[in-house]
């Protein structure tokens, strides 16, 4: 039978648990309690009493009467042995009857194709099996989304830190971080509460979340020092050093380019020149911005994320940037900064906290698709969301309502 356990004890299993994440923890639990949901940890245990599966259920009611269950990134359980799902599924749905719980959300953490970064061709995955698992016990498989419409992402980026090369990424990439690096840009790494200064590149990125969302966030797991915070400044006397001497050597450049179209007039020089023209043009304001920086010494931050650590991933939980700067590519920089970090760390893998299906330029993500994709993640479709119906009728009743398709929406 399912029952219910200590916060300790699902840790504990959970820590050893191949698709265990951070969402599934009493951190994450803490973090969800103070958003309007209720926690508890239920553990299913064998005939020897050892705890053989087990999740953190959290509950909430909509329009305060119909109460629903969602296990954040699914069960902690072998979805590959049919014999114990089916046992856990009966018994949880049991659990969840007597509690007066409608259905059970699930979205496991499980890749079916990983998805080529240059082609897009997907290559299928012994996975996929668990999908016809899990319907032939009842859960309803919930429509395939291509943009961010789930609780949570249903594509995915890692970066296998042991496999890190700068050599690896785009030359748009690695064109953007030598930029950003050219132009001084510097990185703060905090494990104090840094959130009033992260969230204004934020905050409108998340509308739905508040500032207190965040210190909630970052408090609960700097306890366990899973919990980071990385601001990107401008070192503008490095700025300043860098683009005078670019300035000099493209000007140089420029004069030798300037003799030589005199002393043949192709085409080809001409258009070198103008090129140079322009370049020169877009150095000089480099100098310029880099000296007014300097001389007004703002040591502002344009740029930052929130990270969270378990095991042996960190999770990029949100990021942004000052808009203004965007032309210094501060979150290139940044995000390459975190990889060296983590990877200096020990840690193995870096969560980059979802991409979308859609690969056409028609996405209105298109620009964060391919800026992630820029840094060569390994790429994953995942199995998706999952309903387990407790109560049919009420369900139904729901959905005829929209209310569960409201309860679930995103901004």
């Amino acid at each position: 039978m399912v029952e219910e356990i200590t916060a300790h004890d699902f840790d504990t299993f959970a820590n050893n648990h191949i698709l265990s994440s951070y969402h599934e923890s009493s951190n994450y639990a803490t973090l969800m309690s103070r958003s309007g949901y209720e926690r508890v940890y239920l553990g299913y245990k064998n005939e020897s009493g050892n705890i053989v599966a087990a999740t953190l259920l959290l509950t909430k009611k909509i329009k305060h009467l119909f109460k629903y269950g969602y296990a954040p990134k699914g069960f902690l359980i072998d979805y590959k042995n049919e014999k114990l799902l089916t046992s856990f599924t009966d018994a949880i749905k049991k659990y969840a009857s007597k509690e007066k719980i409608i259905f059970i959300k699930i979205n496991p953490e499980i890749p079916t194709y990983l998805i080529n970064t240059e082609t897009k061709e997907k290559t299928k995955l012994s996975n996929g099996i668990i999908t016809s698992y899990l319907t032939e016990r009842g859960y309803i498989k919930l429509k395939d989304n291509l943009y961010f419409e789930s609780m949570l992402p249903r594509f995915n980026g890692i970066i296998d830190l042991e496999k890190l090369d700068i050599k690896k990424y785009s030359k748009n990439t690695k064109n953007k971080i030598n930029n950003a690096t050219r132009k001084g840009l510097e990185i703060v790494v905090s494990s104090e509460n840094k959130v009033k200064e992260l969230y204004p590149f934020i905050e409108m990125k998340k509308k739905r979340r508040t500032i207190k969302y965040y210190n909630n966030y970052f408090n609960i797991f700097h306890d366990e020092g899973a919990a980071n915070i990385f601001l990107v400044k401008i070192n503008y006397n490095t700025f300043l050093e860098n683009s005078k001497r670019i300035f000099e050597d493209e000007l140089e450049r420029n004069r030798k380019l300037t003799e030589r179209m005199f002393k043949k007039n192709t085409p080809e020089n001409i258009n070198k020149k103008m090129e140079s023209d322009r370049e020169l043009t877009s150095f000089k304001n480099d100098v310029i911005n880099a000296t007014y920086g300097n001389n007004n010494d703002p040591n502002e931050f344009i740029a930052g994320a929130l990270c969270i650590t378990y095991k042996d991933r960190a999770y990029i939980v949100i990021s942004g940037y000052n808009q203004i700067y965007g032309n210094m590519n501060p979150n290139y920089f940044l995000h390459n900064e975190i990889f060296k970090y983590y990877k200096n760390k020990g840690l193995r893998f870096v969560d980059l906290n979802g991409l979308t299906g859609d690969f056409t330029k028609k996405n209105p993500y298109y620009g964060l698709n391919q800026f992630k994709l820029g840094f060569n993640p390994y790429m994953y479709e995942l199995i998706g969301e999952f309903d387990l119906v407790v109560d049919k009728n009420k369900y139904e009743f729901l959905l005829s309502l929209g209310l569960i398709q409201k309860e679930f929406k995103k901004d």
